[in-house]
């Protein structure tokens, strides 16, 4: 994925569930800055450093406002908001206050909220950004 993504000049979304460190191995062999997004990430604040470091934007969904994911959170608040892109993982990863139902795009609305409480920001300025954010990660027009 990684070698086609830099032939074609495309992004890349990584999907990573329990291996950061291989992941993180692959992507400093590779040697390359690599534009894309760590899909659905849950890692802590230095993971999320080194992804920022490798050029990867961090997609952030429905954990972020589990009551137990104090480390999501705090990654949310260090993280400048101009490198999250907000995700859903319909059907799956749910945000509070519909957890345990199946996930809907409708529900996006709660991780922004969650972002701009974290970040003390406007819950508009949280949405225009993180569009932004996706319209320039995949080179997509905001003219609609």
């Amino acid at each position: 994925q990684l070698e086609l993504a830099r032939e074609l000049e495309l992004p890349v979304v990584l999907h990573n569930r329990e291996s950061s460190d291989d992941l993180v191995a692959i992507l400093r062999e590779v040697h390359v800055r690599h534009r894309g997004v760590v899909h659905s990430f849950l890692g802590d604040a230095v993971l999320a450093e080194t992804f920022l470091d490798l050029g990867l934007d961090l997609g952030i969904g429905g954990p972020l406002t589990y009551p137990k994911n104090g480390a999501l959170r705090d990654v949310v608040k260090r993280v400048p908001l101009d490198r999250i892109l907000l995700e859903t993982d319909c059907p799956y990863l749910t945000p509070v206050p519909y957890r345990g139902r199946r996930n809907e795009p409708a529900y996006i609305r709660y991780v922004a909220e969650a972002i701009a409480d974290l970040k003390g920001i406007p819950l508009d300025d949280v949405a225009k950004q993180t569009a932004a954010n996706t319209f320039r990660l995949f080179g997509l027009s905001d003219e609609a």
